[in-house]
């Protein structure tokens, strides 16, 4: 009888040793964890290729990012500013400096990525001297890519700027222009559907917006030569989050080898990486 007490005993110790042991397990083990999610706007490829890109790389570091595409280039600001997104990846730092001085934003350049193989397209032209003179130019409106379009004007011969404007020249600016070339200011955007109107000789534009009609650099008939690395396209973030551990990674990412084997593979006819 005793033998028998015992062994009941010992068989409930066991069984209660293992509901614990059990329960004990349930208790510590912890629930995964969800990765970090970091949200980056971009607009057009390459751009949006290389945030994708810079994605795969991310998820090796435990986070998640989230392409938040749009479709001109004033939302990629303004959500920036407003800190509904992390970072953007679409401009150049002239471009975002304007953009901090109209609106008051505290965008930072954290990043150069590469630079626009840019240049101005002409229809009929096949050279500089085919440009008629009183001939209509389409420049972009923005003042940072109208001096950058200036200067390779100048470059070329085409007009003669102000001493030591550089980049920054405005058409006030213009001190001698022996062809009497008129100017069309239009939005970036549009720039490249100027290239079909009649009386429209050249039209400056960036590989990624003259692709739309079929062109790319090599049918530039002026190209730049003097690349002022201030103009490559940046990882722009903000000043309150520019060394944040999201931003860190972000920046590793968007430098990492697969982004720049992927610039050199497939857009070397367009761009120049820049890191």
């Amino acid at each position: 009888m005793k033998k028998k007490l015992l062994l009941a005993a010992i068989l409930v110790g066991l069984t209660t040793l293992t509901v614990a042991c059990g329960k004990n397990v349930s208790e510590t083990k912890e629930t995964p964890k969800k990765p970090e999610i970091i949200k980056v706007a971009s607009h057009m490829t390459p751009m949006t290729d290389v945030v994708e890109i810079a994605g795969k790389e991310l998820k090796k570091e435990g986070y998640e990012l989230e392409l938040v595409q749009v479709n001109d280039n004033i939302q990629y600001n303004e959500l920036l500013n407003n800190k509904e997104i992390d970072a953007n990846f679409a401009q150049h730092e002239p471009f975002m400096m304007k953009y901090n001085s109209e609106k008051k934003g505290n965008l930072v350049a954290i990043q150069k990525i590469y630079n626009a193989k840019v240049g101005f397209y002409a229809k009929d032209a096949k050279t500089i001297e085919d440009i008629p003179e009183g001939a209509k130019v389409a420049l972009p409106s923005d003042v940072s890519n109208e001096g950058r379009a200036l200067a390779i004007l100048a470059d070329a011969g085409l007009i003669k700027l102000k001493d030591g404007v550089g980049f920054d020249g405005t058409l006030k600016d213009i001190i001698d222009n022996p062809k009497k070339l008129e100017w069309l200011s239009i939005d970036l955007l549009n720039l490249a559907e100027a290239y079909y109107e009649k009386d429209v000789a050249m039209v400056y534009d960036y590989p990624t917006y003259i692709a739309k009609i079929g062109l790319s650099p090599k049918d530039a008939l002026i190209s730049e030569k003097n690349i002022d690395e201030r103009f490559a396209i940046s990882l722009v973030a903000r000043e309150d989050n520019k060394k944040s551990k999201k931003i860190v990674a972000l920046k590793k990412a968007m430098t990492s080898p697969a982004v720049k084997n992927f610039l050199e593979k497939e857009h070397s006819d367009t761009l120049v990486p820049a890191f």
